[in-house]
């Protein structure tokens, strides 16, 4: 672009003369470098918004048209008047401005003539970028959660923000130019939750939600090269829109755009290509073959100047006999008719891309109809190639003109309405509907261009700006993984904080519009704890205890955790992969430790009556019979001897005891029977009544009487059967009571049904 604005500086002169009352006013812009607010005060127009003149620019390959005019009361579009003037050069090709200065002039010239003719100042102009140099990328992204949930609007975002990540990264791999490229917008062809299409992911369940999103870019250096010209024109840019949008918005009502139809604007370099679907433009294509191809085959076949060609092939079809002067000034006369069997070929190379293109562009299908605007496509025999291409009926294949600006009222009667003005209007009506334009704004203290389209928001400065999308969204902690008894296990990361966003200093969302040198700054997002987790914290831990009858009272403990292969506490913080497993058994050792109790190895120690030693298991429901050291002396017992066992549950001495469940004490009020511990195995009666009752039980399908205490205890079942515990041979006693599994201080009732057996294995 240097050398380019050096060609406008030298210009200016040349300028100044064509149109001296405005030399002061004509500007070099360089978008990077002019104050966007005094070209806002500049481009502020003093006639009411229902009278505002707009003055369009269609800035083409062959030529430039300009269009006068302003919207009523009634919202009715008038044209004021019209003027096209023809490039003096090939200053254009395929859409791009190649001299920067040549197309400077041709603006000025069209400016001119139009004042002259209006009577208006025209210092602002509405221009739009062609089609031709837009990238389009469609592109689908998925986004996973952990488990289902219910979709927000930040995740609706973040899923936008991944699509538009995701097509510049596509687009840079295929980046063929030297240009960078501007994201001038987004649109969402169609969103899924579990892949099922869906048109509102907001409020539904979820575990992965989708979209199919299109992308647009514009080169930079494409818009800058419009933006020098029309500055060396005299004139401020006030509005840019893209030239696909500004026809569609003529030629296809917003009406038709539920269906699936195409827009191809033939023009002269290229063929730009819209595609319509539920109600949005879901894709922009183009291909660089248009009416220039058309022309530069008769200027090979008759040996012409291009601009005798393109006579040529402008009667073709309109006349019988065609008269023109070769290079070489010799004279031909040819019919129509053979002007079109030399231009069906190229017709039907370009038809087969054109719709080969639009196939593409709709995922693979042809569309409903076509609608063809432009110079290019009003050759003889185009809409009836395309329509074969397309497996389409001919009448599906149309060129809009005149019947699409129905609502367009032109004031000079001598103007035509056809295909050719339909860009041009839809350059005008873009002003009124939406403002577009490039303006200025701070993004972490750095300045930056944004193309308005009159919906910006933090999001596109956010894209703009290449701000890493993970830094947004709040980062969970690394998570822990490990086993627990063989099956996989996961404990989540706290979740971080999410990003700070402020504009101007005020708290912001990522949905926030952003004005004209408005300051953003964000604060990136951080990450939360990794995650940690104890035994303890294991829901399945302490939720199936074991349960000891230990000296005639029932104990309740955690089955033991053991961290790759060794026992570990409550207390142990799991490490990532480790293999946890819960024993269901004891050690007698285990045991002792868990209760902090010293055992006298000189006593008997005994497992369901069986001769045991410190590496005996002990299982559900097993008794345990052991003597406890004393450390009483003739003073009196040592405060310093008292176990564990003994601060819990007391001595024979103190109150009634207590069953142990490690975490849940009982109710004193809810037991109706306690015991003595140090190896005593005798009950006493809580209660202070001493009243003796009788009750009858069903134990193993036979009654028994109960006599001799005021209340009765499981346990009390033994010796009413006369059932002998020592004779287990190391098997485990079953016992339930009523049908669930009994504990042996659980009380009895009248008519309980009872059973007691040994267990099969030992």
């Amino acid at each position: 672009m240097g050398n380019e604005g050096m060609k406008g500086a030298a210009a200016l002169n040349e300028l100044k003369e064509e149109a001296p009352e405005k030399a002061e006013d004509i500007l070099i812009e360089n978008p990077e470098q002019e104050d966007a607010e005094s070209v806002e005060a500049e481009s502020a127009e003093t006639e009411s918004e229902e009278q505002k003149i707009v003055f369009g620019l269609d800035i083409g390959t062959r030529n430039v048209v300009g269009t006068v005019g302003y919207r009523d009361d009634l919202e009715i579009f008038h044209v004021i008047d019209q003027y096209s003037q023809a490039h003096t050069s090939r200053a254009m090709l395929d859409g791009q401005i190649h001299d920067i200065t040549a197309v400077g002039k041709t603006l000025s010239q069209v400016r001119k003539i139009l004042r002259e003719k209006t009577g208006y100042d025209l210092d602002n102009a509405c221009i739009a970028a062609a089609g031709r140099v837009l990238k389009t990328v469609t592109t689908r992204v998925d986004m996973e959660f952990d488990e289902e949930t219910v979709v927000t609007e930040e995740h609706v975002q973040n899923l936008d923000l991944l699509g538009v990540d995701e097509a510049q990264s596509i687009l840079n791999t295929n980046n063929d130019t030297k240009f960078k490229f501007y994201s001038v917008g987004y649109s969402t062809v169609r969103y899924y939750t579990n892949d099922d299409p869906m048109i509102n992911l907001i409020g539904h369940k979820a575990r992965r939600i989708s979209e199919d999103i299109i992308v647009t870019f514009l080169p930079e250096d494409v818009v800058d090269g419009l933006y020098m010209a029309v500055g060396l024109a005299g004139m401020t840019v006030e509005n840019m829109t893209l030239e696909p949008i500004a026809a569609i918005n003529i030629a296809i009502p917003k009406s038709f755009r539920m269906l699936n139809i195409a827009l191809v604007d033939v023009g002269a370099g290229t063929s730009d290509i819209s595609i319509t679907k539920d109600g949005t433009i879901i894709a922009y294509g183009m291909i660089p073959k248009a009416g220039d191809e058309l022309t530069d085959k008769l200027v090979q076949t008759y040996l012409t100047d291009f601009d005798t060609a393109e006579k040529i092939k402008m009667q073709a079809g309109k006349k019988e006999e065609i008269e023109f002067e070769d290079i070489l000034r010799l004279p031909h006369k040819v019919t129509s008719r053979e002007v079109m069997q030399v231009l069906r070929p190229v017709v039907n190379e370009m038809t087969r891309d054109i719709a080969n293109h639009i196939k593409e562009l709709n995922g693979g299908e042809s569309v409903m109809a076509v609608f063809l605007v432009g110079g290019g496509g009003r050759v003889s025999g185009f809409t009836e190639a395309l329509a074969e291409e397309l497996e389409l009926p001919p009448e599906r294949v149309a060129l809009r003109g005149e019947e699409v600006l129905g609502d367009i009222i032109y004031d000079n009667e001598e103007l035509d309405k056809d295909s050719l003005v339909v860009t041009p209007i839809g350059i005008c009506m873009s002003a009124f509907e939406q403002k577009n334009n490039f303006i200025f704004v701070h993004f972490n203290g750095e300045r930056m261009k944004l193309y308005d389209n009159d919906h910006l928001t933090v999001v596109d400065a956010v894209v703009q700006a290449g701000f890493p999308n993970e830094n947004l969204f709040p980062k969970s902690g690394k998570s822990l993984e490990y086993t627990l008894n063989g099956k996989q296990k996961m404990v989540r990361g706290k979740s971080g904080e999410p990003a700070e966003i402020t504009i101007n200093g005020e708290p912001a969302s990522l949905s926030d519009s952003l004005e004209l040198n408005c300051h953003i700054e964000i604060k990136p997002s951080t990450e939360g704890a990794p995650a940690t987790q104890m035994i303890s914290e294991i829901e399945e831990y302490g939720s199936d205890d074991l349960c000891f009858l230990v000296n005639g009272t029932t104990v309740f403990c955690p089955r033991p955790a053991v961290a790759n292969g060794e026992t570990v506490s409550k207390y142990y913080e799991i490490q990532e992969g480790d293999e946890i497993t819960f024993k269901d058994f004891y050690t007698v050792k285990q045991l002792m430790e868990f209760l902090d109790v010293e055992v006298d190895v000189d006593k008997e120690l005994l497992v369901n009556n069986k001769d045991a030693y410190f590496d005996t298991e002990i299982y559900d429901n097993f008794t345990v019979q052991w003597v406890l050291m004393d450390y009483s002396s003739e003073g009196g017992e040592s405060s310093e001897g008292m176990t564990k066992l003994e601060k819990i549950f007391g001595t024979e001495d103190d109150d009634p005891l207590k069953d142990i469940r490690p975490g849940k004490p009982r109710d004193p009020e809810e037991d109706e029977l306690t015991f003595g511990f140090a190896g005593t195995g005798e009950t006493v009666p809580k209660s202070t009544s001493t009243e003796q009752q009788m009750i009858t039980v069903n134990c193993n399908g036979k009654n028994v009487l109960m006599t001799g205490k005021s209340d009765y205890i499981f346990v009390d079942i033994f010796d009413a059967i006369g059932f002998d515990t020592s004779e287990g041979h190391g098997r485990s006693i079953i016992t339930t009571l009523n049908g669930h599994n009994a504990h042996y201080t659980e009380m009895l009732s009248e008519g309980d049904v009872i059973e007691i057996k040994w267990s099969e294995e030992q």
